[in-house]
This record gives structure tokens, sequence and C-alpha cells, in this order.
């Protein structure tokens, strides 16, 4: 090659300050360069595709529409390869070595505002090119335009002083960009190396990259093909390959949608919930892509940590190539792509569980914990997750389960209030006093016997306008209801009101006849503003130190046997009487959950039986 042939050119000021930051800045994933380079190559062949349907004159027309890439661990060169549309020498120029459309000026902007590494922002203003230099100490460029008249090229540079251009011969169309390794980087000539970087960052891109003649990218990115071509054993070999499972996905979802964001989506959900089965908290398993380029492999701030459990890909084209990890959680954009997941896959359960309940009941037995993590931590679909749950109530069999949608269509008119009861199993909470004078009224009660469901009920608040409401509340007001057996007068309510509350102090707050009760004499209520037991137990596990003094309401039953023959005895066994007092409240504070110490209560019935035996 003759002397007059080569060009010399220094780069501009912002590549110089580009290229300083790229290759002298701490950054730990410097791995991605063979992405960017690889995204570059795959954009060129997509321009060179759309132009074979408009242009007839195109240089090399045979040439295969693929990327290689090569290797020479001993010479310590790395070779990327594409026949896309090449470059010209004023592309060269105006591509590599200006600001015209490298977007660098842009990129130092914002690296001057943010403080990000530059590593993490390479791509996300269109220089991803210069990524090659953080491994490399010199890269040379080989291209030859589509155009006849295109000449053959090398550009050629260190990354610091400048550039040459000079005509090489026996260039095909396309670029070919060969790297000279620096020593501490030569792991990027290993084939084991390079396979796991396309696999991990490029094995969904539309052309086949071959690595020392050998395909590497053979899954194909279904989410961007149409459902109506998709087979059940692809869907299912794309979920295995994705999610790393050897199991059949419980469900999919597959949606595109172009506003108010560009999506394409294919997310799985798995059969099996692992949290379920013993093992620790699970990552995210939602990769996020950029036009099949993956960005992050577990976005944090893309989804809300109750969809975990997702497995598949997301794929936005409106997202930079590159969006940094540091502004994840603050893009609009990623903000938005979250909010159309998040309620797409609430409206597939949603649904699911309408179409095939059994099979859904059966799902959501070992992922309910997702959900109603959702329903106390992710406030914007609440309601919709609130849809979700399932339990069982004083209308259903046992074992049998339904929903809040369900519970709001069997209300009575003018109800508004929706009914439950918090405890360990539906075998103690069906005999438990305070469920007697709703099932007598044919108000619904709800079941809830998970220890979180307290909390998700607390935060959820209400549903469908419906207030809910725990029968062990005081406050809540019931309609009269015929009731059995002989009462005891207002005046000796009254006057056994009065005496319960002498003999029992400061630990109760207010005693009277109520309507809740039935079968039962006396029930413990707990103040609007109380402390639930549930709560108190919280409490009382993240403090052991935890002291709460326990006052409730009583209500008493005035047609209750024992509460007559309490009556009778304040005036004429007033010690007797005394003991039952007490006795009743521990009893009533046992069927509350509230007892903590229950020494008394046995000592008092050992008394109570020894009065008793005479």
């Amino acid at each position: 090659m003759s002397e007059t042939t080569l060009e010399k050119h220094t780069f501009q000021a912002e590549i110089r300050q580009l290229l300083d930051l790229v290759v002298h800045s701490l950054y730990t994933d410097r791995e991605i360069f063979l992405r960017e380079l690889v995204s570059n190559a795959s954009d060129s062949l997509e321009k060179l595709r759309h132009l074979q349907g408009t242009e007839k004159d195109i240089t090399d027309p045979e040439l295969p529409l693929e990327i290689r890439i090569t290797a020479d661990k001993e010479a310590g060169t790395l070779t990327i390869a594409d026949h896309g549309i090449g470059m010209t020498r004023e592309e060269l120029v105006e591509n590599l070595g200006t600001i015209a459309h490298s977007g660098t000026k842009s990129f130092l902007q914002a690296m001057k505002e943010s403080g990000s590494t530059p590593g993490n922002m390479i791509g996300q203003f269109g220089v991803g090119f210069y990524s090659a230099f953080m491994v490399a100490d010199e890269v040379q460029v080989f291209t030859r335009s589509w155009r006849h008249e295109g000449e053959s090229l090398v550009w050629t540079s260190d990354g610091v002083s400048g550039y040459t251009i000079e005509e090489s011969e026996g260039v095909s169309r396309g670029v070919k960009i060969v790297l000279k390794l620096k020593p501490e980087f030569t792991e990027y000539a290993e084939e084991y190396r390079l396979k796991h970087l396309i696999t991990t960052y490029s094995n969904f891109v539309g052309f086949p990259i071959l690595l020392d003649d050998k395909r590497i990218n053979e899954v194909e990115a279904l989410w961007l093909k149409n459902k109506s071509d998709i087979t059940e054993d692809e869907y299912k070999a794309f979920y295995q390959f994705t999610a790393k499972a050897y199991d059949e996905p419980a469900y999919r979802l597959h949606f595109s949608a172009d506003a108010p964001i560009a999506i394409n989506a294919l997310v799985f959900v798995p059969t099996e919930n692992p949290e379920k089965l013993g093992f620790a908290k699970i990552d995210g398993g939602v990769s996020l892509y950029c036009k099949k380029v993956l960005i992050d492999a577990d976005p944090k701030g893309l989804l809300p940590d109750w969809l975990r459990f997702l497995k598949g890909v997301i794929d936005s084209a409106d997202l930079p190539l590159n969006i940094s990890r540091e502004s994840m959680q603050d893009s609009a954009l990623v903000k938005k792509l979250g909010s159309v997941i998040s309620k797409r896959v609430i409206k597939m359960f949603e649904k699911e569980a309408e179409s095939d309940p059994e099979r859904y009941l059966a799902f959501y037995k070992k992922f309910d914990r997702f959900f109603k993590e959702g329903v106390a931590t992710d406030y914007p679909n609440r309601e919709g997750l609130a849809k979700l749950l399932r339990f069982e109530s004083t209308l259903t069999d046992a074992g049998k389960f339904v929903g809040f949608t369900d519970y709001a269509g069997r209300t009575k008119d003018g109800q508004d209030k929706i009914f439950y009861l918090v405890g360990p199993s539906r075998e103690q909470l069906e005999s438990s006093p305070y469920i007697e004078a709703f099932k007598t009224r044919g108000l619904e009660v709800i079941f809830f016997t998970d220890p979180v469901d307290e909390y998700v009920v607390d935060s959820l608040g209400e549903f469908d306008g419906k207030k809910l409401v725990s029968v062990t509340q005081a406050g809540v007001e019931l309609e009269d209801a015929a009731a059995e057996g002989e009462s005891l007068n207002a005046d000796e309510i009254e006057k056994l009101c009065i005496f319960l509350k002498d003999e029992l102090g400061d630990r109760v707050t207010e005693v009277s006849s109520g309507k809740r009760l039935v079968d039962s004499p006396i029930i413990a209520l707990v103040p609007e503003d109380g402390m639930t037991p549930q709560m108190r137990r919280m409490m009382k596990a993240m403090d052991e130190n935890f002291k709460d003094e326990i006052k409730v309401q009583l209500e008493i039953n005035p047609r209750h046997s024992l509460v007559r023959k309490l009556s009778d005895a304040r005036e004429k066994n007033p010690e007797v009487a005394g003991l039952v007092a007490r006795q009743l409240l521990d009893n009533a504070l046992i069927a509350a959950g509230l007892l903590d110490d229950a020494r008394d209560t046995i000592s008092r019935m050992n008394a109570l039986m020894e009065k008793a035996m005479g």
C-alpha cells in the first residue's frame, strides 16, 4: 500500500475526552463491548435487508446476512464481521471521528450531570463502538459500502492519538472490526468466554451469530412472533431456556402493545414456588431487552417485587439500549413499562380464575403469598390484586374457596361492610363466639387463617366500596334478630354491667349487653383503635420486651343461663360472683387470643371447682 493513500486524522476534542473516560475509568462490566459491537452489526444487517427491498444495485448481493466472530488466541485478536451496509470514506470520518452521528456530546453532557461511570451509559447515546477500546490497544475497521462505487477501506486507531484511513484490498461489503486485545484482556479470545457473552447478551439477535463457524444463537425471539405461529412445544422450550427450568409453565402471557409504550412481552408463571418449598427469597426472572439486545437480566425497579416469580422477556424499542442501572428506578419509561406489565399479569390471572377456578385455586395455594405481599406493598394494583385473593367463609363448605367478588355479590341490601375473622384454623373459627350473631342473621364472615392475612386486610382497608371489618372489633352495629330464651330485664342488665365493671376494674373499658351472642355468655371486643391479637403477637415476636396493657370491651348475653345466675349471685353470694366474673373475663380473653398469662386463671378455676364441690 503506497504512503500517499494514507490519511491521518486527529480526533475531535469530544472524542478524545470520551475515549479517555472509556479507557481509563474503572468499569466492572467491560464485557459489554461485545454486545455493543454485535448490536451495531445487527443494525447494519437490518438496514441492508431493508435496502434489498428497495434497491436493485447492491454490491455482492449473494453475501449471507450473518455476524461472524473469530478469535486468534495466539495473536490476541478478536474479529467481528458483518455483511451489512458498510461505510464510505466520508461515513468513516463522520461516524467514528466526529460527534455528528455518535451522540458523543450528549453522552459527555449526561456524564457530567449524572456522575455515572461511562460503562453504565455506553450505548445510551450511540457511542457503543468506542467500548472496543476498553479491551483493545488497537482497533481496525475494514469496510466497504453497499454502493458499487464504494471503496475498500481500513480505519485504524489506538484510541489515543487519532486514526488513519487507507485503501485495503479484498474487503467485502459490510464491516469487519479487528481488535488487538490488551494483554490483560486476552480472555476475550477464548471460545468459552465469547460463547458465554453471546448467549448472555445477544442470544436473540435476529441474524445468525457464528463463533468460529458454529452458530451460537439458535433460540428464536418468540416474543416478537405472532402467537398463532408458535406451537405449545416451542413455548415450553422457550420457557425452559429463559427460566433455566425443567417443568412446564402454569400460565403464560404473550402480548404486544404500541401505546402508551412499545412493548413485546412473553412471560411465564412456573408450576412450583421455590419460596413455598423452603428456599430463600428468589430473584426476579424477567429480563429486559431493547430490540432483542439484553439490557438487564434482572432489572431492579422494572416490576414490583411481588412479581419476582415471573420468568421471561420484556422488550421495548422505546428504551435506550443501555439505560444505566442507577437511573432505572428513576426512569419514567421504565415505570410506565412496569405498570403496563403488572396490570396485564393481574388481568390474565383474573381471566384464568374465572375460566378454570379449580386450576387457579391449585396454583393460588402455592403462590398466594406473592399476591398478599402485593396487596400490602403495591398500592396502584391493590384493588386488582384483591380480586385474586381466595378464602373460606361461613357460607362455604370446608375446603371450598371464594373471592371478595363472590362475597360482594352475596351481601344483603344496604350492607356496606365485609366481615372477617382471623385465626389459626377454620375449625377454631367456626366455633368462635364472635360469629354467632352473624350466622344467625345470615351475614357471611370470611375466615382468614394465614398469619399474614391480618396485615393484608389492614393494607386493603376496603373492597368495592365496602369497608373490611373484623367481627372482634367493637362498634359493629347489627340489626335486631329474634332470640330464644328468657332474658334479664333492663334494670338487672344495668346492675350486672355495673357490678362487672367494678369487679374487673381497669382491665375492661366498658361492659354492656349486646346482640352478638347466641350460645356464649360473654365476649371480649377489641376497641376500634386497639391492637388486635395478631398484631400483638407480631410485636412480641419482634421485641421480647414488648408490653401492651390489654383493655377490652365486654359484651354479655342476657339470655344465657350463666349470666342470669351471675346476676342472681352478685347479691346472694358476692364472693363466688366475683370469682365467676373474673373467670368469665379470662375465658373471653382466651377466646380472643389475648390472654398472655394463665396462672391466675388456673388458680381461680381451682377455687371455683373447690366451692362447687362443697
